[in-house]
């Protein structure tokens, strides 16, 4: 059993009937009082943010968690199936456990993180960028930039929407931000 003395950014704690990753802490030691630990702590079930704060000595309790390497094969109407890298395993995931599944191509290398004790999915991460080709999106207009943003709307090999600047054409390989969704860079 840990204390709030070993809490660190990406520390995995069981709190509230629920497995969470440390996302940001401060240790904090006001003049009057306690002191204490304010954390932002993101569930790996729900995907949810919260803020949470800790008094000093408070026990946690650490959970071990492991990412394995997957590849992603295909989906269809049961869920998305995975291959295990090295093993040649393959497991069924339902679409809940997938941030931004729609981001995903056949042949996708991906991190499934598993809760160690109990051998369940946890979720599953997509790498911080893939690279996509555009099958569809208007052509873009000169000077159709009054809202100063210059986007548009292009939809994705994988089926997926995201906006795009309005220089990218049908048929471009371009680099998306799967945290956020957003267009990062257009590929050579």
């Amino acid at each position: 059993m840990a204390t709030t003395a070993d809490i660190k950014n990406g520390l995995y704690i069981e709190f509230n009937d629920d497995i969470f990753t440390v996302v940001q802490f401060q240790h904090v030691k006001p003049g009057k009082g306690g002191a204490f630990v304010r954390t932002k702590l993101k569930s790996l079930t729900t995907g949810r943010v919260i803020e949470n704060t800790f008094s000093a000595g408070h026990k946690i309790s650490v959970t071990r968690v492991e990412r394995r390497p997957y590849q992603f094969l295909y989906n269809d109407e049961s869920g998305f199936t995975f291959m295990h890298n090295e093993t040649f395993e393959q497991i069924l995931i339902q679409p809940e456990m997938i941030e931004n599944p729609d981001l995903m191509k056949e042949g996708q290398e991906v991190e499934i993180v598993f809760h160690a004790d109990s051998e369940t999915v946890l979720s599953v991460e997509l790498p911080p960028f893939v690279a996509l080709e555009v099958t569809y999106t208007e052509p873009g207009v000169r000077g159709d930039t009054s809202s100063g943003t210059a986007l548009k709307p292009a939809t994705l090999e994988t089926g997926a929407n995201v906006m795009v600047p309005i220089f990218i054409n049908t048929g471009e390989k371009i680099k998306i931000d799967t945290r956020d969704r957003s267009y990062s860079e257009r590929i050579k």
